[in-house]
């Protein structure tokens, strides 16, 4: 007579179930690197936040003229194109003048930018950086203000004036700023950096006392937020 003896298997997953623990596996891949590339792009916006009450002596906060627009007039203005120099300060349009030349160079050796084409009175910021036209020439008595364009600082290039101001914010006091305007090299000293608000036309003054250079783009990093502006002065020879 023959014996038979029984021995339990182990139980063995459905085909949907193996398959479904897979999926879940790919699921937390793809969360973490959607979470690990949101984090690459906000810690720039959250780092210049953090840091800008240290690394700018003063913050100037003014009443902004925005309090008294309306919802849908503030909506229109978060859509309006910044690479175009020409909205950045609609109340105070930039001025329609005559130079010897129209073109100049700027170098600052701490961002590893070489000779930037600057054009004055100009509009594309993809282009060139913007001399804004009206302010002061560079030399002279007065305050030259200079636009560039920026984005987050991962994408910098010193190539690209999409980018070319995307590490303005690491400069600090005593950096310099090299002009080349109509054959002639200015050399400028940072000596103050500060954050605007969008508004405030400050940017623009001009000081009559000496030769100043005002570098200005939109912070923090790839925001149009506020208005980084760092200030510099001739450097007497």
């Amino acid at each position: 007579m023959a014996l038979y003896r029984y021995v339990k298997s182990a139980p063995v997953r459905p085909r949907r179930f193996r398959a479904r623990r897979g999926t879940r596996g790919v699921s937390f891949l793809l969360m973490s690197f959607g979470a690990a590339i949101l984090l690459w792009v906000v810690w720039p916006i959250v780092s210049f936040t953090l840091t800008s009450d240290s690394s700018f002596a003063q913050i100037i906060e003014p009443v902004s003229d925005n309090s008294s627009l309306s919802p849908v007039a503030l909506a229109a203005e978060s859509t309006l194109d910044f690479t175009n120099a020409n909205v950045w300060y609609p109340t105070s349009p930039q001025k329609t003048v005559t130079t010897k030349v129209n073109t100049y160079t700027l170098s600052i050796p701490k961002l590893n930018i070489d000779k930037a084409l600057v054009v004055v009175g100009g509009d594309d910021l993809t282009e060139s950086l913007i001399h804004y036209g009206g302010t002061g020439i560079p030399g002279e008595y007065g305050t030259t203000v200079i636009f560039g364009h920026s984005t987050l600082p991962q994408f910098y290039n010193p190539k690209n004036y999409k980018t070319i101001f995307s590490t303005l914010p690491t400069m600090e006091i005593g950096d310099e700023i090299d002009v080349l305007y109509d054959g002639v090299a200015y050399k400028y000293i940072v000596y103050e950096m500060v954050v605007l608000n969008p508004t405030d036309l400050s940017t623009l003054e001009q000081r009559f006392d000496d030769s100043y250079l005002t570098l200005v783009t939109c912070v923090p990093p790839g925001t149009y937020w506020k208005r980084l502006n760092v200030k510099a002065k001739l450097k007497k020879l």
